[in-house]
């Protein structure tokens, strides 16, 4: 029998509700949590993280099976569901709290973002330089049980149909072949 073994991912790239829908369907995810990296104050809620003064950013922790889906695909994904050239920004959320940002969890996972930025670069996906922020791992905050499996809970809800909906399909459109079934 094969050990089965997982690595986790943690990145942040506007409002997290849009992140961990996509992610969610990626084939060789096994989890997608919601919460806050990066950040001052210990044990932050929601209205702190949104007031934008303890320095963190709304995140999510991908646990992945590295024979399914490697992390410079996960990464490649990130590239493309959200904007990495707007600095505090992603359309109409404002702030650091949904700055663009990859926080690695092993030298090798930097190598690989950093990789992975250059290449998306040099592919001049963006008209804009990209300011996505590479950052070792620091303290992991799950957000309230609320914000978890938002989008599968709230399809309806008016931000989830104008925002996280068209990120999904983008996703759907742009990476068919990573899918789960």
């Amino acid at each position: 029998m094969a050990l089965v073994t997982t690595e986790i991912a943690t990145l942040a790239g506007g409002c997290f509700w849009c992140l961990e829908a996509v992610y969610d369907q990626v084939k060789g995810v096994r989890s997608v949590e919601s919460g806050y990296i990066g950040g001052q104050t210990p044990a932050p809620t929601y209205e702190q993280v949104c007031g934008g003064q303890t320095g963190h950013a709304e995140a999510v922790r991908i646990t992945f099976d590295p024979q399914e889906v490697s992390y410079h695909d996960l990464l490649k994904i990130f590239f493309i569901i959200h904007d990495p050239t707007t600095l505090n920004r992603q359309g109409n959320d404002n702030g650091t709290q949904y700055r663009s940002a990859i926080f690695y969890h092993s030298p090798e996972q930097e190598r690989i973002a950093r990789e992975v930025i250059a290449a998306v670069t040099q592919e001049r996906l963006y008209p804009h330089s990209i300011v996505t922020v590479v950052a070792p791992a620091s303290q992991w905050f799950e957000a309230e049980a609320y914000h978890q499996e938002y989008f599968a809970h709230n399809p309806t809800q008016g931000y989830c149909t104008y925002v996280v909906g068209p990120k999904v399909a983008k996703f759907r459109q742009h990476f068919a072949g990573l899918l789960k079934t």
